[in-house]
């Protein structure tokens, strides 16, 4: 079995906010992918942004400042 490891899940209040931080994510080099929310989580629409912690330690300012902010932020163990 996998050992379960901490991530960073963002998720956005439209499936568009999470398209536009998706391209957001590939012009500034934001490591992570696009998932399903996370039963854990009831945010959203429906699609995530999940990064490891230490990508978003990295990049936390350049997402604040980003167009495309998320609606939450939160850390879960995947």
């Amino acid at each position: 079995m996998r050992e379960k490891k901490d991530y960073i899940i963002l998720t956005f209040t439209t499936t568009r906010s999470a398209m536009r931080f998706e391209a957001f994510a590939a012009e500034n080099g934001i490591p992570g992918r696009t998932i399903p929310v996370p039963r854990e989580i009831s945010a959203g629409c429906g699609i995530a942004w999940r990064m490891d912690v230490g990508a978003y330690g990295e990049y936390r300012e350049t997402i604040r400042s980003g167009g495309a902010a998320p609606e939450k932020v939160t850390a879960v163990k995947m």
